[in-house]
């Protein structure tokens, strides 16, 4: 199968044949994926600051959505042919009666120090362990798959964000880092309530749907901007007590408003812009590594921050920092995109084929799209299924057409998948139609 590999050179992921995973125990299953993404935390490995030891390469990714292919004997809740998502992190540790700094993270896509092999997402096939108690079952209905897909991590993890800081409806918000899971708070606190959000950044494209997606809730807020000044100065100018509850989603690999690395900038301008008795939720990536093969600039992330505690103390602040806790949120969540309350399809920037991902990572490493999702050449048939007739020719090229009998898009036929270009090449002639 055809898979994104990290082998341990920064700023580059290569694109590989490698066995397809096969049952290791009983309560596997082997989950054939249609669509996958690039997260902000896979630019962490790519920019080598968050690896795994023992030593790349490893193939990458850990959100995807995808069709069940095979289930061990002891599998039990799910069969062949059912549609799931695979939430970033494995359901093995959910089960814990109280948490532990020793608990492993099992995260996809992460190599053998972070859970095992569990493999990665960004892949045609991947083994998930536990399935009975790691997959999510998701309708099989033709609802997109991009309608899903973010529950994975992104939209979690944004939603995790305003509950670290305590958000109640109807406060203030201010989000530092707009890349897609601060986009997804934004949205977050816009389905929550929020009564003002402040989006903080300095990517014009990420600002711009910010304000987009808020409804006009939000202002956009340029951290770099020489005429409005710093963050906090922008925000305090319209709001002088601060917002209620501040979310930073950017992490370690934080810079200035000079654009210069800065870990302790971000963490320090959260606390200037929080009003006393405030909350400050901190879901960006915070840890610290040796460096070693698979993180080679791992040690240029200093785990020691100087952080103005007095502030801390003097505002009474709360502070809650963390991974994501999935398997807590993820019902509540689900019942959102399943009533279509929630839709979150709207942050994809960008569709590709396999082939093309690894120029997709250089594009989103510098900021030049927002979200990124992989299509995989099963997607075509689902693609095909959403309309009511398939008409087939004889060269290999098949024209979809709808109620009507109105042509809407032509697709290569399965016998075309062996190219592995098939995703790619279904969905550009139809762009209309949303999987």
């Amino acid at each position: 199968m055809r898979a994104v590999m990290w082998e341990g050179a920064v700023n580059s992921v290569s694109i590989r044949s490698i066995p397809k995973p096969t049952l290791q125990l009983p309560e596997d299953a082997i989950i054939r994926i249609t669509s996958s993404a690039i997260c902000g935390s896979d630019l962490h490995t790519y920019r080598g600051t968050l690896g795994s030891d023992p030593a790349p390469p490893w193939s990458m990714g850990h959100e995807a959505v995808g069709v069940v292919a095979e289930v061990g004997p002891a599998t039990e809740h799910f069969k062949v042919g059912d549609r799931v998502l695979i939430p970033c992190l494995d359901g093995l540790d959910h089960f814990a009666v109280e948490p532990t700094l020793n608990l492993p993270l099992n995260l996809y896509g992460s190599g053998r120090g972070f859970g095992g092999d569990l493999g990665g997402c960004q892949a045609e096939y991947l083994r998930v362990e536990s399935a009975d108690d790691s997959l999510v079952r998701i309708p099989d209905d033709f609802s997109s798959d991009l309608q899903w897909l973010f529950l994975t991590d992104i939209f979690t993890t944004g939603w995790a964000g305003l509950d670290f800081a305590g958000f109640q409806p109807g406060e203030s918000v201010a989000v530092f880092g707009c890349g897609p899971v601060g986009l997804m708070c934004i949205y977050s606190a816009k389905l929550r309530g929020a009564s003002h959000i402040y989006a903080v950044d300095c990517v014009r494209a990420r600002l711009d749907k910010a304000v987009e997606i808020g409804g006009g809730l939000v202002t956009a807020v340029d951290f770099t901007s020489r005429e409005e000044g710093s963050a906090s100065e922008q925000i305090l100018r319209r709001r002088p007590a601060g917002v209620h509850r501040v979310v930073d989603c950017v992490g370690a690999e934080a810079v200035n408003d000079r654009l210069k690395p800065d870990q302790s900038y971000v963490i320090n301008e959260t606390i200037k812009v929080c009003t006393f008795g405030g909350g400050i939720g901190q879901i960006g990536v915070y840890a610290a590594i040796p460096t070693t093969k698979g993180a080679p600039r791992g040690g240029e992330i200093d785990p020691i921050y100087g952080v103005d505690m007095s502030s801390v103390w003097l505002k009474s602040l709360s502070i809650k920092a963390g991974i994501v806790p999935m398997y807590e949120l993820l019902p509540r969540l689900y019942e959102l995109v399943r009533t279509g309350a929630a839709r979150l399809d709207w942050v994809v920037s960008a569709q590709v084929g396999i082939e093309d991902v690894p120029a997709a990572y250089d594009r989103f490493n510098r900021h030049l799209e927002t979200k990124v999702v992989i299509r995989f050449p099963q997607a075509g048939r689902r693609l095909m299924e959403q309309m009511v007739g398939v008409q087939g020719g004889t060269d290999g090229v098949v024209g979809v057409m709808n109620g009507n009998g109105q042509v809407k898009g032509v697709a290569i036929d399965k016998s075309g998948e062996e190219n592995g270009d098939l995703a790619a090449q279904v969905i550009k002639p139809m762009k209309d139609l949303q999987m």
